[in-house]
């Protein structure tokens, strides 16, 4: 038993094909879910959670792609207010690190961007790939 589920107030699960509209679409249906949780459009909380979850769907869709296998968005809204965002993908041999990207670079932040917006991050492994997940007090 997931001990994780049994202290949610509501969960939203959703695979999405591991491509760049996935990752757009998982960030869409995010934001979508949180209004319909009460968490309306606009709100500080809403960017919050499509600027996370846009990071770690575009990371699924890009660097734990594997031709022909999804990645999955879970939302778990806690009954302690928090709501804990995963989203897993098929690499388990591709583990995300903390970049130190160049001062000049144009890329490699997301997860620095991460790190900023969330009360606590990381990566835990499954059997088959892993999951990055990301936690916030609303």
């Amino acid at each position: 038993m997931n001990t994780e589920t049994t202290t949610c107030k509501a969960e939203f699960a959703q695979r999405f094909t591991a491509t760049r509209r996935g990752g757009r679409l998982a960030r869409h249906l995010a934001v979508q879910q949180l209004d319909a949780w009460g968490y309306g459009y606009g709100t500080q909380t809403s960017e919050t959670v499509a600027h996370i979850v846009g990071e770690l769907a575009a990371n699924a869709a890009i660097h734990g792609r594997v031709p022909g296998r999804d990645f999955e968005l879970r939302l778990l809204l806690r009954e302690s207010g928090a709501l804990r965002i995963e989203v897993s993908d098929t690499r388990s041999e591709r583990l995300p690190p903390l970049p130190e990207p160049a001062p000049d670079g144009e890329s490699g932040r997301g997860l620095l961007l991460v790190a900023a917006l969330a009360d606590a991050w990381g990566v835990t492994l499954r059997q088959v790939g892993k999951t990055v997940w990301a936690e916030l007090a609303l």
